[in-house]
C-alpha cells in the first residue's frame, strides 16, 4: 500500500473547509473536515508525516478521495522525453516506469509521485513551460528561441 502525506491531508481539509457547510448551529465541523481532521490530529500527535492508505479511516478516505478527484490526474505536459529513451522525463519529471504504469497506480501512489516531482522542482513543467502555460502561450517543442505557435 502507498502512503498519503500529511500535506495532502491538509490540502483535503482546506478543500472541504471552503466547500462543505458547517453544522446548522455553526459550532460543528462539516463531516468531511471532521473525519480528515481526526486523522490529521493523530498524525500530528504521533509525529507521523505519512499514513498508509489502508490505515486511513473510511470516512477520511472517502473525503480524501473526493478531494483527490478535483486534482489533476497526471503531471504530463505532452513533452515526453521517456519516449526518446530518457529514464526520467524532462517534461513532467516522472521515471519511465511511472509514466508506463501510471494508469494502474492508486491515487495515493500518484500523489506520492506528484509530491516527489514537486519537491525536486526540476521538470520543465515547473520552470520554462509553467509560466508560458499560465499565460496561455503555446510553445513549439524544439524551438530554441521560444517561438510561439
Amino acid at each position: 500500500m502507498a502512503a498519503i502525506h500529511i500535506t495532502d491531508i491538509e490540502a483535503a481539509i482546506n478543500h472541504w473547509r471552503h466547500r462543505a457547510p458547517a453544522s446548522p448551529d455553526g459550532l460543528g465541523l462539516a463531516p468531511e473536515v471532521q473525519a480528515l481532521g481526526e486523522a490529521y490530529a493523530l498524525m500530528v500527535y504521533g509525529r507521523a508525516t505519512e499514513i498508509d492508505e489502508d490505515r486511513l479511516p473510511s470516512a477520511a478516505m472517502a473525503a480524501w478521495q473526493a478531494w483527490y478527484d478535483t486534482t489533476p490526474d497526471t503531471p504530463c505536459i505532452a513533452i515526453c522525453s521517456t519516449s526518446q529513451g530518457d529514464d526520467l522525463c524532462k517534461g513532467c519529471g516522472r521515471t519511465f516506469d511511472e509514466v508506463q504504469f501510471w494508469p494502474s497506480f492508486t491515487p495515493a501512489e500518484k500523489r506520492g509521485v506528484w509530491r516527489r516531482i514537486t519537491l525536486e522542482h526540476s521538470a520543465w513543467r515547473f520552470n520554462r513551460y509553467a509560466e508560458r502555460a499560465a499565460e496561455g502561450v503555446t510553445v513549439v517543442p524544439g524551438a530554441a528561441d521560444g517561438t510561439q505557435g
